[in-house]
């Protein structure tokens, strides 16, 4: 699906978490990273991007991720996602 409309969200998310649940965290980022280029409005990109960065043991990436998803949650008026990212940002210290 995502080879005939690569610019569809949820057929993108839904790949990059199926890497993520293969252990295939590499090839899960960049599905992260082509799914929030293409629409850096989809929330449950950051945080799951996020989540598969602190799993590469890249904090300070995480971080980044986190913090824009945030940005992006309460713009959006997301309460619940943007205090979830807060959360995942605040135990990485």
């Amino acid at each position: 699906m995502v080879d005939q409309n690569p610019a569809d969200s949820f057929s993108r998310y839904g790949l990059a978490m199926e890497y993520v649940n293969a252990g295939q965290l590499e090839e899960a980022e960049k599905h992260f990273i082509q799914l929030l280029e293409h629409n850096p409005s989809y929330v449950a990109g950051y945080f799951h991007g996020g989540q598969t960065l602190q799993k590469l043991n890249r904090t300070d990436d995480a971080r980044g991720l986190y913090r824009r998803g945030i940005e992006v949650a309460s713009a959006a008026g997301d309460d619940h996602a943007a205090a979830e990212m807060q959360g995942a940002l605040d135990m990485l210290g």
